[in-house]
């Protein structure tokens, strides 16, 4: 199995287990966070428990002295970040985090896109987008603004593996390709 998946499957675990304990998801994503940003922020811990070399056991100790100074952590979470220690799998955490992130988003009918403009969108612009496809989705849509210089105008917008492309690039593309086969 590859770590992608393993990692997608201790995400999908630990979700569906803290929305059926009826506990806070949410939080359990942000205390997800913390630790992921921890190991991140401390390259000698990161490598610690990172290294194959290192005994399993030393690193659950590690946990466990993590959990006990981070105070109150969700008992769900406490368990998956030992389970990932006794099976050397902490480098997996990131993905876990990504996945659990993807799965409360969509739990939440949130969907994330991307739209990209030829010039900065105005923030009232970009909410009146994200209202407008949140009703043409039936979700919450969150949408980050990116800017391209090169699509010369209109709007390229992303939701998921759905692209709406109303660039003027890819308009003067597909007038050049109907004038090309229109001459032939």
């Amino acid at each position: 199995m590859t770590s992608g998946a393993a990692a997608s499957r201790y995400a999908r675990a630990l979700f569906d287990v803290t929305l059926k304990e009826g506990a806070d998801v949410e939080k359990v994503q942000r205390e997800l966070d913390e630790f992921v940003t921890l190991f991140r922020s401390h390259e000698v811990l990161s490598q610690t428990l990172g290294n194959p070399a290192i005994p399993a056991s030393k690193k659950v100790a590690v946990v466990k002295a993590l959990l006990d100074r981070a105070g109150s952590v969700s008992p769900t979470l406490a368990k998956l970040m030992l389970l990932l220690a006794e099976r050397d799998r902490l480098v997996l955490l990131p993905d876990v985090l990504r996945t659990y992130r993807e799965r409360l988003m969509d739990h939440q009918k949130v969907i994330r896109g991307e739209v990209t403009t030829a010039m900065a969108l105005p923030a009232d612009k970009l909410r009146a987008l994200e209202q407008g496809l949140q009703r043409a989705t039936g979700r919450t849509v969150v949408l980050e603004s990116k800017v391209d210089p090169s699509i010369i105008g209109g709007v390229i917008t992303r939701l998921g593996s759905t692209v709406y492309d109303g660039s003027v690039t890819t308009q003067l593309q597909k007038m050049k390709e109907a004038l090309v086969e229109a001459g032939q």
